[in-house]
């Protein structure tokens, strides 16, 4: 399974393209294709880049979970899939990012790309830089979440 870790900051040329991080493409999967889907992400204001393979897990889920039969489930599916596009990875190991999702985040010269297991986040510079501002909330979060599982592991 792909885990990426780390995060970089890419410039966007004029047609938004930018340069896959080398490190990116060898936590890769041997067998991963150079093929991934980029979504809006649910619950921030970012992208989500899946390798293909994460992606067909994502939709095993979302397929295991919904009923086609159900108006409120076919309005998330629609949602969910909204602006979704698959991209590529060229000979150069470039990625073309959509212009109508790189205008949905407000992005327009520098991005992050960050490491989140088996995908990869995509913010602004700025909007990514903000996230390290409240280091307070984040330890309550951690405690909050982990709290219970770190005591059972130190037992």
């Amino acid at each position: 399974m792909t885990n990426f870790i780390g995060e970089y900051t890419c410039k966007l040329d004029s047609k938004g393209r930018i340069l896959f991080p080398s490190t990116f493409k060898k936590q890769m999967d041997q067998g991963a294709q150079d093929k991934f889907v980029i979504k809006k992400d649910i619950f921030v204001h970012c992208l989500t880049l899946y390798t293909m393979q994460e992606w067909e897990k994502q939709i095993e889920i979302l397929n295991g979970k919904i009923n086609r039969y159900n108006g409120e489930h076919n309005e998330f599916v629609r949602r969910f899939y909204k602006g979704a596009a698959e991209v590529t990875l060229d000979g150069n190991n470039r990625l073309l990012l959509p212009k109508r999702l790189l205008d949905n985040i407000g992005a327009e010269k520098e991005i992050v790309l960050a490491g989140q297991n088996a995908r990869i986040e995509i913010w602004t510079k700025e909007a990514y830089e903000k996230l390290d501002s409240d280091g307070d909330n984040y330890s309550a979060l951690a405690e909050r979440i982990m709290g219970d599982k770190t005591n059972e592991l130190n037992e």
